[in-house]
């Protein structure tokens, strides 16, 4: 059932959706939240990488095929363009000193806009040759970054520039804070989302192309790679792409009927049903507890009973 918000003019403003939580495992019957999902923006061809700024109160997402990234404002409702073109951006993240972090899929870079709103290249370029096009990025209490490099951005001009690879593969990169670039998976067919677990020792990234789509876990080692990479859950509807933490550890991914939640041991728990196909998703709002969530060309929002996870400072 849907309830229609209007503004003060009789316009439709919000949408107010029934939604549920689906338990599938008596772990996630504490896991709740409000009964209806607030679709706060529509009109997106495609939203992806939702990122939450607590100080200013407002979200930023990416609309990849406008070439755009959007902002909602938290004290207004209001929706305006934050930057375009974006270089065809797609995730976005926030890093310790609360400055974006954004994979340019047209552009096949990663950047930070700066405080004064200047874009800085974090990288373009492994050993020489042009990335593919950054996909997802997650940052470390360390200062490295950590970031996904699919080629859906070079496959056609729809979400890109169509292009020839430089690079043989689609892999998993790390940015150290000096500015070195180091390859740290190679054996995805597309390195999707990624998410560090709560204490940063391990890694997950989902590979969205294998069939089926599945989520692999790394262990972190002292000198920053990567080992293991066992498939940690698969994907029953459709594929996985982003994915991002509670504070009880659990995994939240979405997929093409919501957002699927797995216990650390790896069991899907419960799910998250949504009405359309869900890309991405964050945690904001002083207490951790908003939850908004890109799906297919929306940005839906509801509060939760449950907290985004809290990093290592």
């Amino acid at each position: 059932m849907y309830r229609i918000k209007l503004d003060k003019e009789g316009n439709v403003a919000n949408e107010f959706i029934d939604t549920r939580f689906s338990v599938l495992d008596e772990r996630f019957s504490r896991v709740d939240g409000d009964f209806t999902i607030e679709r706060i923006h529509s009109g997106a061809r495609k939203s992806e990488g939702p990122a939450y700024f607590a100080a200013g109160r407002y979200l930023v997402w990416s609309d990849i095929p406008n070439d755009r990234l959007l902002r909602w404002d938290e004290t207004t409702g209001a929706v305006g363009v934050l930057r375009q073109p974006s270089g065809y951006a797609n995730g976005n993240t926030i890093d310790r000193q609360g400055r974006l972090i954004t994979c340019e899929q047209g552009n096949r870079r990663v950047t930070r806009t700066e405080h004064d709103g200047t874009v800085s290249v974090l990288a373009d370029r492994w050993q020489g040759k042009r990335l593919n096009s950054p996909n997802d990025v997650v940052v470390r209490a360390d200062g490295s970054i950590w970031f996904t490099d699919p080629s859906y951005g070079i496959t056609t001009d729809y979400e890109g520039n169509a292009a020839e690879g430089e690079i043989d593969g689609c892999h998993v990169y790390r940015i150290d804070p000096d500015g070195g670039v180091h390859l740290v998976a190679d054996d995805f067919s597309r390195p999707n989302g990624l998410a560090f677990s709560l204490d940063e020792q391990r890694l997950y990234v989902v590979d969205t192309r294998q069939e089926p789509s599945h989520i692999r876990v790394f262990d972190v080692t002292d000198t920053g790679d990567l080992k293991g990479g066992e498939i940690f859950a698969e994907c029953d509807f459709g594929r996985f792409d982003g994915m991002r933490l509670d504070s009880a550890g659990r995994v939240w991914a979405a997929a093409w009927d919501g957002l699927h939640c797995f216990d650390p041991d790896g069991t899907l728990i419960g799910k998250l049903l949504l009405p359309e196909s869900a890309s991405n998703l964050t945690f904001g709002g002083a207490k951790r507890n908003h939850l908004f969530i890109a799906a297919g060309t929306s940005i839906y929002t509801l509060r939760v009973t449950f907290n985004g996870a809290r990093y290592p400072e």
